[in-house]
């Protein structure tokens, strides 16, 4: 079967694929199969071959603009090796694909006519389904059937395209089928075995982490760790918010005596550092980083200002001025009004209390003042 003349023949071109543009997405894969097929080596000694022999592929879409079968496309067609026809019922319809066979015809070189089929069925006397060009019949070319990736030999449609390819290179380069098929076969199953264990070493180290990523649920409880004063509120609505690398999960704790379980934390995490925050009111903010267990407390200070800090300001509606110089007794504790009329003095914690009892060297419309406060805040004084 094999025809040393053509191969040692000195030709520009390979092969040229000729096709409807319908197909070309199939002849673009050909191209691609033809220019980057590895032949075994033992026949690529034989018969003194590189292992990629079938190249340059002439595609006319990365070549030349589509048309006819202008000087150039001829000239193309006669540095020629062979010549691949795309069947399929596009094909089997397309002027210019019938012009190019017969050309090619022309030539002398009808043995390296080639058929590769794509669509259709072969000699189906009908026109919606025809694979071959009607010039076949009209040139009397030789009765050939081709490489159809549609055939069904195996089970498996891939194989069976794999088989079309090796059958049509086996075509061009002129050697048995079986000279390359039974060869390419072994080197389908040790890529499909080295795929199996790449997949098994895939599968197992993916399991690994999943296993390492089912996610655990964590119990955050806070305590109070400054002095606890009965007569303030309770700490209630702090929210906790712990980053995990890129995600954030967040809950919030209704009461002091109370926790949260934050769910789905992924495992990976246990016995690392993460940061951790809370916000609550009355509260001084917590930004920490902390090695993560499933049972995790965090120390949380009452903000001393919220209800320790009294400014208030001493106002005379009537005058609409301050009261400078008026002493001012909060639970016990003298200051004295400045040239504003402003009054700031400290409460400690542990004495601490949402509403104080108040009096003043001036006497003064109310005798309470209800926390917190700020300087916005005025006591006016009674006329």
């Amino acid at each position: 079967m094999n025809n040393p003349s053509i191969m040692e023949q000195e030709y520009k071109y390979f092969a040229f694929i000729s096709y409807n543009s319908r197909d070309t997405e199939w002849g673009k894969r050909v191209q691609r199969k033809l220019e980057h097929y590895r032949l075994p080596a033992t026949l690529c000694s034989e018969h003194g071959w590189s292992r990629r022999p079938m190249k340059p592929v002439f595609f006319a879409p990365t070549d030349i603009q589509p048309g006819g079968l202008t000087a150039e496309l001829q000239e193309r067609l006669r540095a020629l090796r062979s010549l691949i026809v795309i069947c399929s019922p596009n094909s089997a319809r397309s002027e210019w694909v019938g012009r190019e066979i017969e050309f090619f015809h022309s030539l002398g070189r009808t043995e390296q006519i080639h058929f590769f089929i794509v669509g259709g069925q072969p000699h189906s006397g009908n026109p919606d389904t025809e694979c071959f060009n009607p010039v076949v019949g009209r040139l009397g070319l030789p009765e050939i059937l081709g490489a159809n990736v549609h055939e069904r030999i195996y089970r498996w449609p891939w194989l069976n395209r794999v088989r079309a390819y090796v059958q049509l290179v086996s075509k061009l380069l002129g050697v048995e089928f079986d000279a390359i098929w039974q060869r390419h076969r072994r080197r389908l199953v040790r890529r499909a075995i080295a795929w199996t264990v790449g997949m098994v070493a895939v599968v197992a180290a993916l399991l690994g982490v999943w296993l390492a990523s089912q996610p655990v649920s964590v119990k955050v409880s806070l305590r109070e760790s400054s002095v606890h004063s009965e007569m303030l509120p309770p700490l209630r609505d702090a929210v906790v918010t712990m980053a995990l690398l890129g995600e954030t999960k967040t809950d919030t704790i209704r009461t002091a005596d109370g926790s949260v379980v934050m769910a789905n934390i992924p495992g990976r995490f246990l016995n690392k550092e993460v940061r951790v925050s809370v916000r609550c009111r009355d509260y001084l903010p917590v930004d920490t980083v902390l090695t993560l267990q499933k049972d995790v407390s965090i120390a949380v200070r009452r903000d001393e200002a919220v209800y320790g800090r009294v400014a208030v300001r001493l106002w005379d509606a009537e005058a609409e001025r301050p009261v400078a110089g008026a002493t001012v007794v909060v639970e016990g504790r003298e200051a004295v009004s400045d040239a504003e009329g402003r009054v700031c003095l400290q409460v400690p914690l542990a004495e601490q209390r949402p509403a104080y009892r108040v009096r003043a060297s001036v006497p003064l419309e109310t005798d309470s003042i209800y926390m917190p406060c700020g300087e916005d805040d005025v006591i006016i004084i009674e006329n």
